[in-house]
């Protein structure tokens, strides 16, 4: 076997993430949607000829912990002595893509010249905004698979180099919006063509040998890390139990529990006593379950190193199937936000044993929205979304972030109000920072957002958002901070809260949006009066909650 030094491993790391660098840049450029090219709703993964993960750009952290999952699904549903050169795969079937139906994943094998199996492999997923669900937008409400979209379980929409028309116009003829679905598809397929041919030139630079190699190491360097880093940590198995609002068909809370174990090198979560499959949309593919524990899992071993197959190796996950964290067909999973709020609830399990090493809640949820309706402008169906920022925990030595993207949305962006305002019927009469919603502490929560929507065309206004009912939890002492709300109609006889709804609305209509803040840490009494004062000049705490939460008259 070939060896390879330190410095060859390093620099052919790099240059493996550089091309899915390149990939990334491509699919920006390129791409239709605006939760592609402004909000980065993808991931993009790099693996070798065993379906091992070798590199990724980044991208949202489910994504890219899902691609894993999702390429081994892929390939093995479509067989290996069928993949050519030049082909490319559309997978969307939740239960194998880790995802909903509108997350498309596209994977290319890569060959050298004269080869007979791939060298490698490329991944790329990203939301499409329509693919024939029962509901435009978002299906905050389906009770089964096939109301969420058309099924592709890994089917060729490129056949050795050529487009597989059939395929194309199966999309076009499913989708309301097929001019950004099909430019969305050319966009990732041009991504798969750039990565191709980068892999193909880091191959022929160093050659297959050295690379597999340097692979090798870096992926044994990788589980080395993470399971060091574990046995660093405090060892012990820690419950934490949190609740959903609903699952989008019934008004009853969804249980969710998780029991996290740190022993012997291994990283366990088992999520037994969460609920069974219900009814609504909010059911996790168990690949998607996984992407969510690979989270959780990389922030506390190796934050700071590139991800591999190696980095994840200690994680073991359990959760029976059937169940809220293992969906099987045909339960639906279209919302998946029961993801978002379980990395608190993995994160809350884990405080009990390490508080000093983990900030308190982080908004609870991603406070997410969307628009749809026709643009008077052009008679075009129109459907653009939003995720909006929380405060962040408070740690044991500082305050959380001020409305800041989600901790599990990784890079992902806010969509800018300019292209919420051209592209729909949405005015924003304010946005500003939501005072006393960050917890009381030593060191205080971050504060959430406020928005005021006016809308200046008819439509639907869709909030999706699955912790509402319940406050996001704090640490040592720390308080509660103020969760996400939703409010449609403010000011009118109709006034009323709303957590995950379709909410029809006509021109004059308005919305208020208030996002979840941090959680506090530590006693509130005990915090720097000079920062109080700060706070308060800021707006960020109002003089009443400063007297009340920190004794303190300003």
């Amino acid at each position: 076997m070939t060896t390879v030094d330190g410095a060859t491993v390093e620099v052919v790391r790099s240059y493996l993430i550089s091309a899915a660098e390149e990939m990334r840049a491509t699919l920006i450029r390129t791409s239709f949607n605006p939760v592609i090219y402004e909000v980065h709703d993808f991931g993009m993964s790099m693996y070798d000829a065993g379906l091992r993960l070798i590199a990724e750009a980044t991208g949202l952290t489910f994504f890219l912990g899902a691609n894993d999952f999702s390429l081994r699904k892929g390939v093995e549903y479509v067989g290996r002595e069928n993949l050519y050169p030049g082909d490319v795969v559309l997978l969307n079937y939740p239960y194998w893509n880790a995802a909903h139906a509108s997350d498309a994943t596209l994977f290319a094998p890569v060959f050298t010249p004269g080869d007979e199996t791939p060298v490698g492999f490329l991944c790329i997923r990203a939301h499409w905004m329509d693919l024939g669900a029962k509901d435009p937008g978002y299906v905050l409400d389906s009770t089964d698979m096939h109301q969420e979209g058309i099924i592709f379980p890994g089917t060729k929409v490129v056949s050795r180099g050529e487009p597989v028309h059939e395929i194309h116009e199966l999309i076009r003829f499913n989708s309301r919006m097929p001019a950004e679905v099909l430019g969305d598809l050319h966009a990732q397929i041009a991504a798969l063509r750039t990565g191709e041919r980068r892999l193909l030139e880091i191959l022929a630079k160093f050659g297959q040998e050295t690379v597999a190699a340097a692979v090798q190491r870096m992926i044994d360097d990788g589980a080395a890390r993470s399971r060091a880093a574990l046995e660093r940590l405090p060892q012990g198995s820690w419950t934490a139990v949190d609740w959903l609002d609903d699952d989008g068909i019934s008004d009853e809370p969804v249980r969710m529990q998780a029991t996290v174990t740190v022993a012997d090198g291994e990283f366990t979560v088992d999520f037994d006593g969460s609920a069974v499959a219900v009814a609504g949309p909010i059911n996790m593919p168990f690949g998607a379950t996984e992407a969510i524990c690979k989270v959780v899992l990389k922030s506390l071993t190796s934050p700071d190193q590139p991800s591999n197959e190696g980095t994840v190796a200690p994680l073991r996950v359990k959760a029976e199937p059937g169940t809220l964290f293992h969906a099987v067909y045909p339960q639906p999973t279209y919302t998946l936000w029961t993801g978002i709020v379980a990395v608190e609830l993995i994160l809350k399990a884990l405080a009990q044993g390490m508080p000093e090493l983990l900030p308190a809640s982080s908004g609870g949820d991603v406070p997410g929205m969307m628009m749809v309706g026709t643009h008077p402008d052009t008679g075009q169906l129109f459907a653009v979304s939003n995720n909006d920022p929380v405060g962040w925990g408070a740690t044991v030595s500082h305050d959380g972030m001020d409305a800041a993207a989600h901790i599990s949305g990784s890079t992902g962006r806010t969509t800018p109000i300019e292209v919420l305002e051209a592209k729909t019927g949405m005015f924003f009469e304010r946005v500003e920072m939501r005072t006393d919603s960050g917890g009381a502490g030593r060191f205080r929560g971050g504060v959430g957002l406020r928005r005021d929507i006016r809308f200046v065309t008819p439509g639907e206004f869709l909030s999706v958002i699955k912790k509402t009912r319940t406050r996001p939890w704090a640490l040592d002492g720390g308080q509660e901070p103020e969760p996400n709300q939703v409010v449609v109609f403010p000011g009118t006889e109709r006034e009323a809260r709303v957590s995950t709804k379709r909410t029809q609305v006509e021109v004059g209509d308005r919305v208020t949006l208030l996002t979840g803040g941090g959680g506090g840490h530590g006693d509130p009494r005990r915090r720097d009066p000079e920062a109080v004062r700060e706070d308060v000049a800021e707006g960020y705490v109002s003089p009443e909650a400063a007297h009340e939460q920190y004794g303190l008259e300003v």
